[in-house]
């Protein structure tokens, strides 16, 4: 009988040893998975806060160069005074004049510069500044006339057009 309860101790210890592993080894799978999950959560963070850096940046830089083509605008606006008073003159001042304008437009307007100055489009407050108005048929507000230019850098108004409108 000794015998039996020595073998039936050594069972009970051995399945207690086995239990015991068990737990270790469900203890060390949920640390695991809790690891696995914290690592997810500060990589998906990091993505987000690198995304969130590189629009900044972009926003930043968009900015930076709205602020130089803000002070080109009154060159712009130079060039297009000197048009009006030269566009009569077949000189090679007023060819230069015109090409020289012709370059500086285009190479801001790759870059992202819109102007505006449509005449007969409808009045839209957020792009024109209206200084002049003039009776005009139906119920519509139509650009008469265009008094300034106004200028968009990429898709930001960055000064209304000034305008005379009729309606």
């Amino acid at each position: 009988m000794s015998d039996e309860i020595f073998e039936s101790d050594v069972v009970t210890a051995a399945e207690e040893q086995v239990i015991h592993i068990v737990d270790e080894l469900s203890e060390a799978q949920r640390e695991r998975d809790e690891y696995r999950d914290a690592l997810q959560h500060l990589q998906a963070d990091f993505e987000n806060y690198r995304k969130r850096v590189l629009k900044s940046s972009e926003d930043a830089a968009i900015r930076s160069a709205g602020d130089v083509v803000v002070k080109l605008l009154p060159v712009l606006d130079a060039f297009d005074l000197a048009l009006a008073h030269f566009s009569q003159s077949t000189s090679e001042e007023s060819a230069a004049l015109i090409q020289s304008r012709a370059l500086l437009l285009d190479t801001l307007s790759k870059d992202g510069l819109e102007r505006i100055d449509a005449v007969g489009a409808e009045f839209d407050p957020q792009v024109h500044d209206a200084v002049a108005h003039v009776e005009g048929d139906g119920d519509s507000q139509v650009i008469d006339e265009v008094l300034r230019a106004g200028y968009r850098w990429k898709g930001t108004v960055l000064r209304p057009a000034m305008v005379r409108v009729k309606g």
